[in-house]
């Protein structure tokens, strides 16, 4: 593979990959492209399954100060609200300034810094992957809490559930999109629905859900300071989690992408505002507490639809939509997984895209990585729940500060206002990192805090080790003119056949001069197999010498490498080859057969000398048809 060092270029695909010229450009392959809808099924599902749970922050930390401090849920989120229009105003903006992709990255990359930029990457890689246990997590809590027989199988459905997502968006992103539309669109509906029929609701309103639990709320705590009300708009931003999403999944987006993914982005705000303050009045018309056991959600639709069929709904609803959420990271993790390993940040291997423009390698590692932290965590929402939101709201602020920067340097009409608005948001998500990171410390937020700085230095050691490469390989300055070397080939042979002639025959059309080399032991077996190799090959007389390599060990790869590394002492200016002849059986069973001589060889030549090594493959067919070589070239 073609290694990238510096300036961005494309990554070499590998075989059967094969990525369209240009396809932003062209149009061709939008058919792997999401639209405007279907982004917002495959991007927003994250967003809108935090209006199960955000809302329900607020009034957790809200109940501490009583009946009174409940009061207060409204003014919260019309904050949270206003927030939330300022992301959305921003990431506009930054889908129109950045339309590669990469959100918070980019933005912090090019008016920050490059450091600022990594950590804005690390913040959002953890949100990402947390964002996929969490959802999991919270949908099978969901399913377990109505049938409790299944607790005890929770991490199974969690892990089945990761499984299905996993293979949906390896599908490609269009397919996630078609397969969570409905999901989606029966969520959204059934919030909707229950916010409408609740604000016009007369007559008694029905608490069956909540009956026999106890209530959470303060007794007789009527006090309501600035730090309750900044904890509890802490604690609901993470209904905002999710919002970043579209920003840094542009090049999923068909052709105009940037005005496609805008107009995603304005959809999910708009929705996702409306089901915030729509929850939180009815939150107040029906004098709701919280109460161990039932969600606020489920009080909700108890207290707008009754226990009829419309409650079961919102509650099917909600959890099939939690457990989805997890597609809202694999469609935007991966692609800037893609964008760091084009900054030479990750390993390249995450930019490759395989067919339907998907990047199969980070689609991959997330489903691997939210598998060990399901694993770790036993499936329980509360233990992941203190570490999510908080990498998000850094991203924020970072991404937030980078705008400003973004908006002073260009000075557009307005320019002034828009900085300013950028400014406040910056003020308002770092203040809530801060406070969440404090309040979260010593419930696993202190896990967070020490992986950021961890990851940002795995970044750094990957591009330093990058540079080396690329100052090794004088990647970005004009070569020497290429010029002919004499060209020693090296045969290893075991034996006279068919094989030893067609790798002669390769050797003596590769090579200037070629040199067959076989491995004895000081066994009597051995010596006497060694006289016959050597006999038979005089009387066949095909034209090369025979070197025969004594080793006291039996190893068989090692003396060949210690002669490779004689010969190229000898001959500097040679170019050593190192020829493997081997065979390829026609039938895959028939491969365990093999005994593996050639991949012992290639391993310590490889290991031990620069030579190139020259695989040769004697590819056995039915007697019908004629035998095929394959030669491929791989240098070390």
């Amino acid at each position: 593979m073609a290694i990238h060092v510096g300036e961005p270029t494309a990554v070499a695909q590998e075989p059967g990959q094969e990525e369209p010229p240009d396809i932003s450009a062209t149009g061709a392959g939008d058919r792997h492209r999401l639209t405007a809808l279907q982004g917002l099924a495959a991007l927003s599902l994250d967003a809108m399954a935090s209006v199960a749970y955000g809302p329900e922050s607020i009034v957790l930390v809200l109940a501490a100060a009583g009946a009174y401090g409940m009061g207060f849920t409204l003014p919260v989120t019309l904050a949270i609200a206003a927030l939330l229009a300022v992301l959305v105003a921003s990431y506009r903006q930054v889908i129109a300034a950045f339309p590669d992709g990469g959100g918070s990255y980019a933005v912090a990359e090019r008016y920050l810094g490059r450091r600022a930029g990594l950590v804005a990457a690390a913040s959002l890689i953890l949100d990402y992957v947390l964002n996929v246990a969490v959802s999991v997590t919270a949908g099978v809590a969901a399913l377990t809490s109505a049938v409790p027989g299944l607790h005890g199988e929770r991490v199974w459905i969690c892990l089945a559930v990761l499984l299905l997502v996993t293979a949906v968006n390896l599908r490609g992103v269009v397919d996630s999109a078609k397969a969570f539309l409905v999901p989606t669109a029966l969520f959204v509906g059934s919030i909707l629905a229950m916010i409408s029929v609740g604000l016009f609701r007369d007559g008694p309103v029905s608490t069956a859900s909540a009956a026999g639990h106890a209530s959470a709320l303060g007794e007789g705590a009527t006090a309501v300071g600035a730090l309750l009300l900044l904890k509890a708009f802490a604690a609901g931003c993470s209904a905002l989690t999710g919002v970043e999403a579209v920003a840094n999944a542009v090049p999923s987006f068909r052709a105009p992408a940037a005005r496609r993914a805008q107009r995603t982005e304005v959809a999910l705000g708009a929705l996702l505002g409306v089901m915030l303050i729509g929850l939180s009045i009815l939150i107040g018309r029906f004098h709701l507490q919280p109460v161990e056991g039932v969600t606020v959600l489920a009080q909700l639709a108890d207290a707008s639809f009754g226990h009829t069929a419309a409650f079961y709904v919102v509650q099917f609803a909600t959890m099939v939509l939690l457990a989805l959420a997890a597609n809202t990271s694999f469609g935007g993790l991966p692609v800037l997984m893609g964008l760091l390993a084009r900054d030479n940040h990750l390993p390249h291997v995450f930019a490759l895209k395989a067919d339907r423009q998907v990047h199969r390698h980070g689609v991959v590692w997330l489903a691997f990585v939210s598998a060990a932290l399901l694993v770790l965590s036993d499936g329980d929402t509360n233990t992941l729940v203190p570490l999510f939101a908080i990498g998000v709201f850094v991203g924020f602020t970072i991404c937030q500060v980078g705008m400003v920067r973004h908006w002073y340097g260009q000075r557009p009409k307005g320019w002034r206002t828009k900085a300013a608005l950028n400014g406040f948001g910056a003020l308002l998500t770092g203040v809530s990192a801060v406070v969440v990171t404090a309040t979260k410390f010593t419930e696993g937020a202190w896990l967070i805090v020490l992986a950021l700085p961890l990851i940002v230095l795995a970044f750094e050691k990957i591009h330093r080790a990058y540079g080396e490469i690329g100052e090794r390989l004088e990647l970005g300055r004009v070569p020497q003119p290429p010029h002919r070397s004499h060209s020693l080939v090296v045969v290893p042979v075991s034996g006279l056949s068919r094989l030893t002639c067609q790798a002669l025959t390769a050797a003596r059309s590769l090579g200037d001069e070629v040199l067959a080399v076989t491995v004895s032991h000081p066994t009597v077996e051995d010596r006497r197999t060694a006289e016959a190799l050597r006999r038979d090959w005089e009387l066949w007389k095909p034209g090369v010498d025979l070197i025969e390599l004594s080793s006291e060990t039996r190893s068989l790869g090692r003396p060949v490498a210690a002669y490779v590394r004689t010969l190229a002492r000898t001959q500097p200016d040679a170019q050593v080859t190192v020829l493997i002849p081997e065979t390829e059986p026609a039938r895959l069973w028939q491969r365990l057969l093999q005994n593996q001589r050639g991949s012992v060889v290639a391993h310590a030549v490889r290991r031990d000398t620069d030579a190139v090594i020259c695989r040769l493959r004697f590819r056995i067919v039915a007697k019908a048809e004629p035998p095929l070589l394959d030669v491929p070239f791989t240098r070390s």
